[in-house]
């Protein structure tokens, strides 16, 4: 057997391994020795029809036998003399392999890059105070009370945090914009609907809300939209300036609930101060899970700027197609269309694969700390996916159990993503932690 390794690249190398005819021979007769063992063939008793007949019978299906036979042993000799530790095989030289002739087989593959770890004791970390003002707690009881307002019909102009029923009907340069999009009528023309005079968060007509303080019933009165430049609802708004006609049909005011026992029973609390308590306590949680996610982000970004990584092209475009599908999938269930993907195809393929890179660079280094210290999978931690994703997905955890046994590959992922968490919360443990003012 002769094997030869050739540099592509820094990750990508071309496997050439040659097996001598006897080799391929002696592949060949185990191959039929192995039919001829399983073989039924009239007027013999299983096992015993003679080699040159299963040969004969079975040419097809023992020839395809040989094929992945040769490939296996090139591959693992290969492997194993030039020490190769293999990401994923990229291509295999289909040649035909014949018992009467040497066999040479050109696998492509991309390897671990070779790399020295850096530092990654110590690694600076920011976090936030988790303590909570009585004005955040105050925030947190006007915004139960706000879940739980009436809405009573206000014979004034309307002011901020009202909510108007309105008509609209929307042009594009004189055009009607529900012939601009037909299928989304709701951005043409509407009978009725509601929006809130200078919510916090956009309406369906963005800016819209930020247009009617002072509008009373009756009132009618053309307002300039101009939408944004990546509007993905509508694409062929994207960047317009719309005129839309609206008419004032009715005003609603907020009224808060009192703070008193009805409103403590509604949202089953005890007393104003336990009420407090407790959000007290809700409040630090969340601090305390903002500042794990952070520190989480800030050790990974930390690793992948202290080391250069020549990255394995197959493993980057892999994860890139993964952040491709998820983003498609995503923005088509908000209803983007499948032309605007088309359109931003470019710049989108440019910031997977962007993403991919950096994603791919720190699992690289996260495998090696995972090896180095000695980070191991336990039943413990499987059990717990399987609890959290049953509580997630509202499945019986033997479901899930059984999903995973027959899906080896997705185990596999899983698997290694539970490892890499445990890295990453390793880090945590030993990044040092300086406690800054929370961003205004």
């Amino acid at each position: 057997m002769n094997i030869q390794l050739n540099d592509l690249s820094e990750t990508r190398k071309s496997l050439v391994v040659t097996l001598d005819q006897s080799e391929v021979a002696a592949e060949h007769q185990a191959v039929v020795a192995q039919f001829a063992r399983e073989a039924r063939l009239p007027g013999f008793r299983p096992g015993k029809a003679p080699a040159a007949m299963v040969a004969k019978r079975f040419a097809k299906e023992i020839a395809e036998e040989l094929q992945q036979k040769v490939f296996a042993k090139a591959y693992k000799a290969g492997c194993e003399e030039k020490k190769l530790e293999v990401i994923t095989v990229t291509n295999v030289d289909e040649a035909t392999v014949s018992p009467d002739a040497p066999a040479t087989i050109t696998i492509t593959v991309d390897v671990r890059p070779e790399f020295a770890l850096p530092d990654y004791i110590g690694l600076p970390t920011e976090i936030q105070s988790t303590d909570v003002t009585d004005a955040e707690i105050d925030q947190v009881i006007e915004g139960l009370r706000a879940e739980r307002a009436d809405f009573k019909q206000a014979d004034r102009p309307a002011q901020k945090a009202d909510y108007v029923k309105l008509s609209y009907e929307g042009k594009v340069d004189g055009q009607a914009i529900a012939e601009i999009a037909p299928d989304r009528q709701i951005y043409g023309k509407v009978p009725q609907t509601w929006e809130e005079v200078e919510g916090e968060n956009e309406g369906v007509i963005p800016g819209l809300g930020k247009q009617l303080a002072g509008l009373k019933t009756g009132d009618k009165k053309d307002v300039t939209i101009t939408f944004p430049a990546d509007f993905a609802p509508v694409p062929a708004l994207a960047g317009k300036t719309a005129i839309y006609s609206i008419e004032v049909l009715e005003i609603r005011e907020r009224v808060l609930p009192a703070l008193d026992e009805a409103f403590l029973k509604s949202i089953q609390a005890e007393s104003i101060d336990a009420l407090k308590t407790n959000v007290r306590g809700r409040l630090q949680q969340q601090k305390e899970m903002q500042n794990r996610a952070g520190q989480r982000n800030q050790v990974t970004d930390a690793l992948a700027s202290k080391v250069e990584i020549a990255l394995p092209e197959a493993l980057v475009e892999s994860e890139a197609q993964n952040i491709l599908a998820r983003f498609m999938d995503e923005n088509m269930r908000r209803g983007v269309k499948q032309e605007q993907f088309e359109k931003d195809k470019t710049q989108l393929v440019q910031g997977a694969r962007k993403s991919a890179a950096q994603r791919v660079k720190v699992q690289l280094i996260l495998g090696k700390i995972v090896e180095k210290e000695g980070i191991k999978l336990e039943n413990s931690d499987i059990d717990a996916f399987i609890y959290r994703e049953a509580m997630r997905t509202q499945q019986a955890p033997d479901k899930i159990v059984k999903e995973l046994t027959k899906n080896r590959d997705a185990l596999r992922n899983i698997q290694q993503s539970i490892v890499f968490d445990k890295a990453v919360d390793f880090l945590v443990s030993k990044a040092t932690v300086t406690t800054v003012s929370a961003k205004s």
